[in-house]
């Protein structure tokens, strides 16, 4: 929806302009006027015969065509504004940053849809309202400072809000981020992040777009837009990164499982941007960061050389790194000896390497030559190097920018001494470098990129074959709400799910008589409550006909119950997968490790389904537990394999059966080279269904 009268308007006609600059409509066109706007500025005031040296309109029946309004006006006056402008003056793009519209109250809303009704039918664009504009190297179409350096080779900023599109800004341009654009949606009634993410990817040249996107979320309105294309743009050579407030509320949801319990806000935008290729961030320090290293070149490998004069920054940076995954290795080889020559007694090239707060400007350059060149084992060098304010170092800082430019591995400056040696900073940053000035954010910033998963292409994904007829039958029969156990075994088994050997009785003769067909030892569970440990509903190691009976009595005595399941009883390391349903997303899938660590730790992963090899790879891997798949204190590995197998079946059971709402299989039970699932409960809604 976003067209070239937004992006490049010829003309701009600002609606409630103002001689006075404090006011959002006087700013405005200050900043058009100020950013040396090309095309034809028209203002409209009926109190005012000039504003700003301009002729003001007194309304916008008297103005020229227009490709592009701004309104700063009262809420109440918009609509009709616009309908002259869209039917009378060809306007085919606004922008309202005005307030009072769905974000106050309802007849505000009702009037933020009238005003999108118009604007879509003449086939216009509309952002806002409540927002700060657009700003880009054609026009400067905000109200607020700072104007940033504008360069295609800075980053688009998209925001829901304003004011944080603002601090983001003040937050970057310290440390030397440039922008290319800044897009403030407000309330996103026509235009949101999606849909500026949507016009980036279609128009993207990688000539002149900008690769680097950050973003400000409050609200993800058509996550399949947003996934299509930001893993798009990703896919084109561009680098994202997000915040996504309001996440911290799982959405007043009842959860009637594991996975319900466990599928919160926070993790369902997690597995959206893992699977869109997008690093998460989880504030505006941690945005800018991030969008400072993207400015850089790309990291290759983990294994980091930290070259430094600052002991303790290098201790904080090395626990930073190593906490996140990547490493710090030590350096020892008959080049690092030969280092060792070049610097002062006391200097050590272990790694991190310590070149005394007496190094000079040469010996830095040395080093950093031995890492690009002799060391081997180094991907990428953090340079931290700061002032007591005793001598200037700005030589240092030369060395460190010529380096940046003839060096293939990166170089990360964490340059932390912004009073004693802001002078050199400034200097270091006219140069079109950026700054780190705490070292600990930026290992933690390098950690998050470099445990992004690249995005997952859904016409890659390769699931394995599965009863379709059969699952469809089962489902086609069944109403809302929990499946039967019966019906859940058939759907396992269709997709080749290993499932303990069951039956349900409804009878005491019918539970002797399944017992026997078992084999003791056996597990009893009561059919009907959903929560059967909380209802005493589980009974372990049944090793005779006498206990069959005794507990059939005292479980078919339970409220709500129908029947009792009875089970093979099987032992081996607890592990759970579960899927819960996300309106507008899909499929969640969840894995973790059973017991202790789904119930308290709650140490699960997530994807959304379809989920590739590669996914069910990393969400195991990604488990804080991850490594008793590979045995521990004795203890035999598991069959990593086949579990990610089950994770892959789970997801071409989901595609299958979009009716599903909740899934949980906890426990299955892993031993030597077989997994096994012990429990199993599968919710369906139809209202909900949609096939993919």
């Amino acid at each position: 929806m976003i067209n070239d009268s937004l992006i490049n308007p010829k003309s701009i006609v600002v609606v409630g302009a103002s001689n006075n600059k404090n006011k959002p409509g006087g700013k405005l066109l200050s900043n058009i006027i100020e950013g040396n706007f090309k095309g034809n500025l028209s203002v409209v005031n009926p109190k005012e015969s000039e504003v700003q040296n301009i002729t003001s309109y007194k309304t916008v029946n008297e103005i020229p065509t227009t490709d592009l309004a701004v309104l700063a006006i009262p809420a109440k006056f918009c609509l009709e504004t616009i309908k002259t402008l869209a039917y009378k003056k060809n306007t085919k793009a606004f922008i309202i940053i005005s307030a009072g519209f769905s974000e106050e109250t309802e007849e505000g809303h009702k009037l933020e849809q009238q005003i999108v009704e118009v604007i879509n039918e003449v086939g216009a664009c509309l952002i806002g309202p409540n927002c700060i504009g657009v700003l880009n190297v054609n026009y400067h179409g905000v109200f607020t400072t700072p104007i940033p350096k504008l360069s295609s080779k800075g980053c688009d900023l998209i925001s829901s809000s304003g004011a944080t599109a603002v601090f983001i800004m003040e937050a970057g341009m310290p440390v030397g981020l440039t922008f290319n654009s800044v897009f403030s949606v407000g309330n996103a009634a026509q235009i949101g992040v999606e849909e500026v993410l949507e016009y980036m990817d279609n128009s993207f040249d990688p000539q002149t777009s900008s690769k680097i996107k950050l973003l400000y979320i409050e609200e993800i309105k058509d996550p399949i837009k947003f996934y299509i294309h930001a893993s798009s743009l990703i896919e084109k050579g561009c680098k994202i990164a997000a915040i996504k407030s309001g996440t911290s509320v799982a959405g007043g949801r009842a959860a009637s499982s594991h996975t319900g319990a466990l599928a919160t806000s926070d993790e369902v935008v997690r597995a959206l941007f893992r699977k869109s290729g997008i690093v998460y961030c989880n504030g505006r320090a941690e945005l800018i960061t991030i969008g400072s290293i993207f400015t850089y070149k790309e990291l290759t490998g983990k294994n980091f050389a930290i070259i430094t004069h600052a002991g303790g920054s290098a201790v904080m940076l090395t626990d930073a790194l190593s906490k996140g995954g990547l490493e710090v290795p030590e350096i020892q080889n008959k080049s690092a000896n030969e280092l060792l020559d070049y610097l002062y007694p006391g200097s050590s090239v272990k790694n991190p390497i310590d070149f005394l707060a007496t190094g000079t400007a040469d010996q830095l350059g040395i080093i950093i030559d031995y890492c690009e060149h002799k060391f081997d084992e180094i991907d990428g060098i953090i340079v931290v190097f700061g002032s007591p304010g005793l001598f200037n170092v700005q030589n240092v800082y030369k060395v460190l920018n010529v380096k940046m430019d003839v060096c293939k591995k990166p170089i990360f400056p964490v340059l932390p001494s912004i009073i004693n040696a802001q002078n050199e900073i400034d200097y270091f940053l006219s140069k079109g470098r950026l700054n780190f000035p705490d070292e600990v954010e930026l290992g933690k910033a390098l950690c998050a990129i470099y445990n992004t998963p690249k995005p997952m292409k859904m016409e890659d994904v390769k699931l394995p074959q599965i009863d379709k007829k059969t699952i469809r039958n089962v489902i086609d029969h069944c109403n809302d709400g929990f499946l039967s156990p019966q019906d859940v075994t058939k759907l396992l088994e269709a997709a080749n799910i290993p499932i303990t050997k069951e039956f349900v009785a409804k009878t005491e003769k019918e539970a002797q008589k399944f017992a026997t067909e078992l084999g003791f030892p056996i597990v009893m569970k009561v059919v009907g409550p959903v929560h059967k440990t909380d209802v005493n509903g589980v009974v372990l190691n049944v090793n005779d006909l006498e206990t069959v009976q005794q507990e059939f009595k005292r479980l078919t005595n339970i409220k709500d119950a129908t029947g009792v399941l009875l089970q093979q009883m099987v032992s081996g390391i607890e592990l759970f997968i579960g899927a819960k349903k996300e309106e507008n997303y899909g499929h969640l899938v969840m894995c973790g490790l059973g017991g202790i660590f789904i119930e308290i730790l709650q140490d699960v992963s997530s994807a959304f389904s379809p989920i590739t090899k590669q996914e069910a790879t990393y969400m195991i891997d990604s488990l804080k537990g991850h490594k008793i798949f590979d045995g521990v204190r004795g203890g035999d590995p598991l069959n990593k394999t086949l579990f990610i197998d089950i994770i892959q079946r789970i997801s071409a059971l989901l595609k299958l059966a979009p009716e599903i709402e909740e899934l949980d299989l906890n426990p299955l039970l892993a031993k030597d080279d077989a997994i096994i699932a012990v429990d199993a409960r599968i919710s369906v809604n139809f209202s909900h269904a949609n096939y993919v």
